[in-house]
């Protein structure tokens, strides 16, 4: 077990749910990835975010799928790319990552709590 935070320390991180409606080719990325455009809500809008889950997933698996993000950090420069959100995984036993979605679909921009 990780060291342990207060409910106020939880509760600073905004965790949303949103849908990727596009995804694209990363060629400059270290290592194989995607550029994932996702639908935020109106709240939030649309955000863009890398995610190193080529070996798991197809492009076309992955538009209309809903995944998980955190959208209060600050943007950070992949390379030539400004990801903006960051999107949640876990790893497998092969230490590729599973994308993390809500159970059912929810709207976009459902906060988690």
């Amino acid at each position: 077990m990780t060291g342990v935070i207060t409910l106020d320390q939880f509760a600073a991180i905004d965790v949303r749910a949103g849908t990727i409606v596009e995804v694209a080719d990363f060629p400059e990325a270290r290592r194989p990835s995607w550029k994932l455009t996702i639908d935020l809500g109106p709240e939030i809008g649309t955000k863009r975010s890398s995610a190193q889950v080529t070996d798991l997933y197809r492009r076309e698996t992955l538009v209309g799928r809903q995944v998980v993000c955190v959208v209060n950090l600050p943007a950070r420069r992949i390379g030539p790319f400004l990801s903006e959100v960051l999107t949640l995984g876990f790893s497998d036993e092969a230490g590729s990552v599973v994308l993390v979605r809500p159970e059912r679909p929810v709207p976009n921009g459902a906060r988690l709590f």
